[in-house]
């Protein structure tokens, strides 16, 4: 299959965010980047400790933040804006107001029909990480993964004006699909959306998924468990993740165009 552009541009950004350039280059670099995307370094290191751009993307927190450890209740599995949320239609969900697509065809072909009947008028939360954002994501709640589908695409941009002119644009771009239960055996899913300068999404549970290859795959686990506030990965730049639930499993509290941090509580299991 030829490599679409999206693709090639997300290689060759990839490949310069990679490299480590002399220290004075580099320090400019960060700093630069720093200021033209008004990161808040305060939960983080210097940007002059950072000996790669990617390395400054991919930063994890000096300490840990706090959250609410009670086994129902649900926390943003990352910083964001909450672009859109709300109830599934049928099977369908909404890239943005206005713009929906099919929810069986996002999560792809080796999602099983039984699995993706059990979200009919379920609810979605779209969190859109900025380039600005902290670019690594979390266990949202105690949960086991039983399975991950990794889907090779495009990568178009995620961001609000690209998602309000191109349909089906969460269909055709790269993404890896977790199918996930709660503690108490619910099933719901976590969608790692791809996007341009997205060279990479990375799972930490989950080495041999690489991203932006133009290949795909499917990994499933027997007894894959991770506990809420874990490190689930990270996106090399801003991209979006998708939380999908079948009907009355949580309740939410988010509200669209919104902005949510890692640790917040977001919602209560029903």
């Amino acid at each position: 299959m030829q490599q679409h552009f999206t693709s090639t541009l997300s290689q060759l950004f990839g490949k310069f965010a990679s490299r480590r350039h002399s220290p004075s280059f580099q320090k400019l670099i960060n700093k630069s980047y720093v200021s033209m995307m008004g990161l808040d370094m305060t939960d983080f290191k210097d940007p002059d400790e950072y000996h790669t751009l990617n390395a400054l993307f991919t930063r994890h927190l000096n300490t840990p933040r706090d959250f609410c450890t009670d086994a129902d209740i649900f926390i943003s599995p990352c910083d964001s804006l909450i672009t859109d949320a709300g109830m599934i239609n049928g099977n369908k969900a909404l890239q943005i107001k206005g713009m929906s697509y099919s929810v069986d065809d996002f999560l792809g072909d080796e999602i099983t029909l039984e699995n993706k009947k059990t979200l009919l008028d379920g609810d979605y939360i779209n969190f859109y990480l900025s380039p600005r954002d902290y670019h690594r994501y979390h266990v949202p709640i105690d949960m086991q993964v039983t399975k991950a589908v990794h889907i090779a695409g495009k990568l178009y941009p995620v961001n609000i004006p690209t998602l309000k002119r191109k349909v089906d644009l969460f269909i055709e771009n790269e993404r890896v699909v977790l199918e996930c239960k709660t503690i108490e055996g619910k099933l719901f899913y976590l969608v790692l959306v791809g996007a341009l300068n997205v060279g990479k999404m990375e799972l930490s549970f989950e080495p041999l998924i690489h991203t932006n290859t133009g290949l795909g795959g499917v990994y499933e686990y027997d007894n894959l468990h991770l506990k809420k506030g874990e490190d689930l990965g990270c996106f090399q730049m801003g991209s979006t993740i998708i939380f999908l639930a079948p009907k009355d499993m949580i309740t939410t509290n988010v509200t669209v165009g919104s902005c949510v941090r890692y640790g917040e509580t977001i919602g209560r299991l029903d």
